[in-house]
């Protein structure tokens, strides 16, 4: 809230304080003043500028977060959400970073876990591989414009992305790994399904406990139907709309 003279919350007007405080905050973001990413000024200095309580801030500020508006980030402050995307996430396989590039967002992620581990029997049944086979695991926190929006689990064989483990990928993209060692991810079979965020996907994706995330679990193929990956991507619900069609076949009644 850059503006010098903010204008004044009334406590005579008929709207609550609060209500007041996240309509002039919806104004700054509106007239550009503060932009897609930034952060706001300290609370203490909300406060000041606007003339009310933190109690009253916070809860103002706690509805523009549950509307979308802000995102929190724990320890750094609160930050304006990026700005809605320009078209729905497609339903052609893109990966996370083409997608966002596509949209005219920033792709980031921060890296959780980047290991080479034995394969599982259910994971080893997914990718039709022995049990105990080398698997690469990655799993990322992804960030569009430095706000957190997936938490994405994918396991790769290892024996199909020798020196995988060595990359970072904090920036890179792992589609564009794969693509780079020849691999030709074709096509992908998935399901999605919505569940409440439990203490771990809250943590990473600033939400609180309970709040809805999409849960996209996919198995991708190779022209020859070869599992090549499996992933499962945790996506906020306020983040994620996916876009589909439906064709019913012909002489159907």
């Amino acid at each position: 809230m850059n503006s010098p003279t903010p204008a004044p919350i009334h406590g005579d007007h008929p709207e609550p304080l609060w209500i007041q405080a996240v309509n002039l905050i919806k104004d700054q973001i509106g007239g550009g003043v503060l932009k897609p990413g930034s952060r706001l000024p300290p609370e203490r200095e909300l406060c000041d500028r606007l003339g009310i309580s933190r109690v009253t801030l916070r809860k103002a500020l706690g509805a523009l977060v549950d509307e979308g508006i802000l995102s929190p980030s724990h320890g750094r402050g609160w930050y304006v959400a990026p700005s809605p995307p320009a078209r729905e996430w497609p339903n052609s396989l893109e990966s996370f970073t083409e997608t966002a590039r596509q949209m005219g967002l920033t792709p980031s992620s921060t890296v959780l876990r980047h290991e080479v581990v034995p394969t599982n029997l259910d994971e080893a049944e997914t990718l039709s591989i022995a049990p105990g086979t080398p698997l690469f695991v990655l799993e990322r926190v992804r960030l569009l414009n430095d706000v957190p929006i997936a938490l994405d689990l994918t396991q790769v064989p290892a024996a199909l992305v020798p020196g995988f483990a060595d990359l970072d990928f904090r920036s890179g993209s792992l589609y564009e790994h794969i693509a780079a060692i020849g691999l030709d991810p074709v096509k992908a079979n998935a399901t999605i399904e919505a569940r409440e965020a439990d203490t771990y996907l809250a943590g990473h994706l600033q939400l609180e406990v309970g709040k809805p995330v999409l849960a996209m679990r996919q198995l991708v193929l190779s022209a020859t139907d070869t599992p090549l990956f499996s992933s499962v991507v945790f996506y906020r619900g306020d983040r994620y709309r996916l876009r589909t069609f439906f064709l019913r076949g012909r002489g159907r009644l």
